[in-house]
This record gives C-alpha cells, structure tokens and sequence, in this order.
C-alpha cells in the first residue's frame, strides 16, 4: 500500500522548497528530439551570445510566479507538483535577473561550478573569448579559446595512438537554452519541459568550457550517445589523457546524485590546470565535491530481488532518482532501496496515471531512501536529521523510460 505524500507537498509548497525536474542520462524524450544530453547539450548552430534584459526576465518571472500561485490551491499532489515546478523557474528567472542588475563578472572563473543549483555568473558571456570551428559533420561549434587550444592537444596527442574525435558541442548562451526551453514547452508542454531540458542558466555549457566529444571510427562519424558507449575501451584511453591538458571527465559513473546527470564518457571540462585536473582525476571525486559544494558519501544500494524487473531496470530507476536528489542542495544520500514487487499494482498504476493530467504508465516501482538534511536547513527540511525511509515512486510504459511521478512520505 503507498503511503499518503499530500501531507509533505503541501510543506513543500508552503515553504517553497520547490526541486524542478530535470534529465538525466537518456531522458526518453520523443524519437524527432535529442534528449537533455544530446540537442539540448549538444547542437549550436545559429545561438544568440546575448542574455536577455533583466527587465524581460524579471516580467516573464512575474507571469510564472502568477501562474505558480493559482497552481497552488490544487487538490491533487500532482498538480502541486506542477506548480511547485513553475515557481521555482519563476524563482530562479527573478534571482537571475536581480543578481544581474547587482553585479557583474570581471574574468573568467576557469574552477567555476555551474550545475543544477549554481547558476552561470552574471556577466560571464560578455567577458568569454571564444572560437568557432565546424566539425566532421558540418556542424558549427563554438568554444572558450583556452580550452579549445588546449583540446587541438589533446586531439593530436590521441590520433598518435589512432584514436580520432572531434567536438558535437561546446558552448550554448543562455539566450539558445531559453529558445529551447520555450519550444519544448510549446511542443510538449511545461511538465515535460521542465522534466526534459536544463533550466536557462544552470547548464555547464553556458561556460564555453564543458565540451562533447564524438567519436570517429574507421572514417565513419559515431555520434549518436547510445553508439558511443559500445566503445568503452576507447573512452577509458581518451580519459586517461585528460588531466594532462587540464580537463576532467565532468559526469562521473555513481556520482549521479552529486552531479545530477548520468555517466558521460564524452562530456569534458577544461579547468586550465593539469596540477589540479590530474588530483581531481586522480581522487575520482565530482568537481562539487573538490570544491566543498557536496559532500560525497558513500551510497548503500539495494535492489532487493525482483520477479518483474531486470536488474538492468532497477539500475536505470536508481540513477534516475540519484540525479533528481543532487537537486535537493545540501543534502546527502545514504541509502537506496527496492522496495518489491508488490508496488507494481492496479490500485497503484490507477493513483500515479491520474498524476499531473493522466497518464498511460503500465508498470510502478517503489524505492525508499535515508539521506541527511542539511544542518542549515530551511523551508520543508528539519535541520541536521536523517530521514529513513523516504519514498520515491516511478512509472513507466512498456519499452519506456522511468519518470519520477512522486515523492515523499
């Protein structure tokens, strides 16, 4: 029997701790789109280098924020949910706007953090010197200077062994991740919006120094990311490279919940210091945890047995919880649990497709997490306590990806 999460999104809600969804690894957009890794952090063709006036985010912000309200008064955890997800990118529109008209970056920070819960500092476009190069496929790509210098190195030094890559994508400005988010919700509409692309701002690409390797195989362009990773061997020598041109390998395998998207073999970050990349490299922490923005403890999994699903599909449910969590700031998992088969049931599948409009998911799953709160704790969160069992529920159709349709107690 599911336990009633009502009562905890109506905290959430009221003390506007709100945590967008955000993709991870293979998100299970529509075949016609790239998911979040691919186009969304992937193709740069025709991008604007312009962020848009403050005064034109702070409006837009207003509006969700409106929107957000009226959402409120919802009476199902769905529809909570969902406004709960336009106030916080109302939220985040408006802190970006005020920081902006407030200060403003000098140079380039080569150590900075951009991720799910640390936005692209203000100013930063109008101090990046990039270049432009197009690449195998004709596809214009366009990256920091330093760090593009510092990948002609790289590419040189690995096609002496016979390994040959080019760059799928470098830098995207805020103003393209903003078109994009504005497409996919006039296509697809805000949820899946929200659930599907980076939030405007908080994508490591606005750097120009997060770029994404394809890989070139007897002649042949591999780019496609369900084709890449049938080369582990090749990533592994690629990788073992990296710290002595000053890059790291920014999605680490079992770091989902520090960084917040699922192992990249391709996505690179160019720090502009080989001492540094090859500690970070060397320790296999995440980059938030060498800058002391997450802590990484170690993370207990359980998949308990299983009659109807592979382990292969409990693996891909726990990363897509793992990343949801590195949203949650300042807390840190300890725990996740399978918790049987008996979730996956009529009385189940019927609350979770009446979820956020309707659904057509054919198979649930339940886990059930322990992770620790921030000793600063604000909002739904009681300081420095250890929440045990703490639900998360996923569904999915026949052939689909897991999508994270509830959480709480």
């Amino acid at each position: 029997m599911r336990k009633n999460s009502r009562k905890w999104l109506s905290m959430l809600l009221a003390a506007s701790l709100a945590i967008a969804f955000t993709a991870c690894g293979q998100s299970g957009a529509p075949a016609a789109e790239k998911t979040e890794t691919e186009a969304v952090e992937s193709t740069e063709t025709g991008m604007s280098t312009e962020t848009p006036e403050a005064n034109e985010i702070v409006e837009d912000a207003s509006a969700a924020a409106t929107e957000g309200a009226a959402a409120a008064e919802a009476s199902t955890a769905g529809e909570i949910s969902a406004a709960a997800e336009a106030s916080t990118a109302a939220d985040d529109a408006s802190a970006f706007a005020t920081e902006a008209a407030e200060q403003a970056v000098e140079s380039i920070d080569y150590m900075v953090l951009v991720n799910k819960n640390n936005a692209l500092p203000v100013g930063w476009e109008d101090v990046l010197e990039t270049v432009h190069m197009t690449n195998s496929v004709g596809d214009d790509v366009e990256v920091e200077k330093k760090a593009y210098d510092a990948y002609l190195r790289l590419k040189e030094d690995l096609e002496k062994e016979g390994i040959y890559v080019d760059l799928d994508s470098a830098r995207r400005s805020v103003a393209e991740q903003e078109r994009i988010m504005r497409e996919f919700t006039e296509k697809y509409g805000e949820n899946y919006a929200f659930k599907t692309v980076a939030r405007p701002g908080y994508s490591e690409h606005h750097t120009g120094l997060a770029l994404d390797l394809y890989l070139i195989i007897d002649g042949v362009d591999v780019v496609l990311n369900e084709d890449m990773v049938q080369y582990p061997e090749i990533w592994e020598k690629i990788h073992q490279k990296l710290p002595e041109y000053g890059f790291i390998l920014r999605y680490l395998q079992g770091k989902e919940h520090i960084t917040g998207y699922g192992y990249e073999p391709w996505h690179i970050r160019y720090l502009d210091n080989v001492d540094i990349a090859k500690e970070i490299t060397e320790s296999g922490v995440a980059l938030e945890t060498y800058l002391g923005a997450a802590a990484d403890p170690y993370v207990e999994i359980d998949y308990g047995t299983s009659q109807i699903y592979t382990q292969e599909e409990l693996e891909e449910a726990v990363i897509r919880i793992k990343c949801e969590f590195a949203s949650w700031e300042g807390c840190e998992l300890h725990k996740l649990s399978y918790a049987g088969d008996e979730a996956n049931n009529a009385e189940n599948l019927e609350w979770l497709n009446d979820h956020e409009g309707g659904g057509s998911y054919t198979r649930a799953a339940e886990f059930l997490s322990d992770f620790h709160s921030p000793v600063q704790a604000a909002g739904a969160w009681e300081p420095d306590e250890e929440y045990k069992d703490y639900q998360w529920w996923l569904a999915r159709t026949d052939g689909g990806d897991w999508e994270i349709v509830d959480y709480g107690y």
